[in-house]
């Protein structure tokens, strides 16, 4: 179902034609937003692993994207499975690949699609929604009622391990 916001942006779930302005957004985003929090050879090789769509996610429903005319400019979705096992944890869900354009932070864009997931997946019966926070994402979470759990390494791939901040929203 697609709802607007902000009068002229589209809140709507993802489908597979969407996957390379996911990748594109993702790319935007992570780039210019992660420097700061980030070592650069850490960015090396993590950016070039979490700039792709996940085409399950994106499959699932649960998976929404932000459109500006034909530009995405913000995505993110949940899932019942935790992330990198697929284990799934019963009432608990994961907040998944939220990504916003620079040229739209704090305007509500990530605001209206973690709003969203957090409805749908309290709709859905989950009481908890965990997530894995990049450094510059963490006071975003925190102002929706995340709270930080615990530092973690999130393993990308072989040998790639991405800092980040385990949190926790009861809904």
């Amino acid at each position: 179902m697609e709802q607007r916001f902000d009068g002229r942006i589209a809140l709507r779930p993802a489908r597979s034609v969407d996957s390379a302005k996911i990748d594109d957004l993702l790319l935007r985003s992570y780039s210019a937003l992660l420097p700061p929090y980030y070592d650069a050879d850490v960015l090396a090789a993590a950016l070039p692993l979490m700039v792709r769509s996940n085409p399950k996610l994106i499959a699932s429903g649960r998976f929404l994207v932000a459109v500006l005319g034909d530009t995405v400019v913000g995505c993110g979705g949940w899932s019942s499975d935790t992330p990198g096992s697929g284990v799934v944890i019963p009432r608990v869900g994961h907040v998944r690949h939220f990504a916003t354009d620079p040229a739209h932070l704090r305007k509500g864009t990530a605001s209206a699609i973690l709003s969203r997931c957090m409805n749908e997946a309290h709709a859905a019966g989950l009481t908890t929604l965990d997530c894995f926070s990049t450094r510059a994402a963490e006071a975003f979470y925190a102002a929706s009622g995340f709270v930080a759990i615990a530092q973690r390494n999130v393993m990308l791939a072989d040998r790639v391990a991405f800092p980040a901040i385990e949190m926790r929203c009861a809904l």
